[in-house]
């Protein structure tokens, strides 16, 4: 017999400035919500302009980066450089150490770039592993419609209506799931019962959890209490819902870093300050992209050319369709 999970709290993002001259709607990793196991920290960016995130470090964590519209570039000093474009995301271990930068880019009809960003804590033994990337694009991501056409889910990551994910993306299991809901939608979703999860509202109104409405930029979190999360919306409503495996750690964390003990956050600090223990690259990096993104980088180095994303994207979808 299935059980509804309870709703713990809801929090509305505040916008509030990070980076430099960007704007963030943040809901964990505030005053009202320190961190959330193992979710550290949670923020809903949107830029018209040149705002954005220029080189800074991290250690002792994952991040998780959603490109909703607009695209962002990144680079970092191992030497990795990409692009993300809407629907494309990129799971980051930082582990020992990496310094990087995130700068976004408007479309070419003006659109905003807007982007989810997700900090997810190490377990304590792999917070020194190596650094390392994954991209996922958004051919790449199964999804299910029910029949009625009024609910459409996009599984990232876990297993949503018998459709999984394809890729293991994360050292920290996670669950992460992109629902469109039509006015009159009702959806349900299974959750594992050793994950804490919750949801948020980026786009829409009417939505409903039992009888708790959540309004656009509202993050509803979920007690560890039950094997289902299920809702319902009167309008049109674009939210995820992530989950992640819950921790049986102590961390602590000062701004970007994270590590097992208040000593061990000095001496990353301290390591980062002298470029060693894992931050030698930054003794010789030059950031391409923090002082703006130009066509130049984009079609050269940052290997963003549409031309050539499309083409990627047509042998990939002719590749599994053969196999299909």
């Amino acid at each position: 017999m299935t059980k509804e999970r309870t709703i713990e709290k809801v929090v509305e993002g505040i916008e509030q400035s990070e980076g430099v001259g960007a704007r963030v709607r943040r809901s964990i990793g505030n005053f009202e919500t320190r961190e959330f196991n193992p979710f550290l920290m949670f923020d809903h960016f949107k830029s018209n302009g040149p705002a954005g995130f220029p080189e800074h470090p991290h250690s002792g964590q994952e991040t998780i980066t959603y490109c909703l519209s607009g695209s962002i570039c990144h680079e970092d000093f191992t030497g990795s450089k990409g692009m993300l474009y809407p629907g494309d995301l990129q799971f980051m271990t930082a582990g020992k150490g990496i310094v990087h930068s995130e700068m976004p880019v408007e479309g070419k009809d003006g659109s905003s770039a807007q982007l989810l960003q997700l900090w997810v804590d190490l377990p304590a033994d792999l917070k020194s592993c190596p650094p390392r990337y994954r991209d996922l694009r958004e051919w790449e991501i199964p999804t299910y419609t029910t029949e009625d056409g009024l609910v459409h889910v996009k599984v990232i990551s876990g297993k949503s209506y018998g459709v999984e994910s394809i890729k293991e993306l994360a050292y920290t299991p996670v669950d992460f799931y992109h629902f469109i809901l039509k006015p009159g939608a009702k959806f349900s979703q299974e959750v594992n019962p050793e994950f804490n999860y919750f949801l948020y509202n980026m786009k829409g109104s009417g939505l409903k959890i039992g009888n708790t409405p959540v309004r656009q930029y509202d993050n509803v979190f979920f007690n560890q209490d039950g094997d289902i999360i299920s809702g319902s919306s009167t309008g049109e409503t674009e939210f995820i819902l992530v989950g992640g495996q819950k921790l049986d750690q102590h961390s602590v964390h000062h701004g970007p870093f994270v590590a097992n003990s208040q000593e061990d956050i000095v001496k990353k600090i301290m390591d980062y300050q002298f470029a060693q223990n894992g931050f030698e690259n930054k003794r010789n990096w030059r950031t391409l992209i923090s002082n703006g993104v130009t066509d130049e980088m984009i079609n050269g180095p940052l290997n963003g050319n549409p031309e050539v994303r499309q083409k990627q994207k047509q042998k990939y979808l002719q590749e599994h369709a053969q196999v299909a």
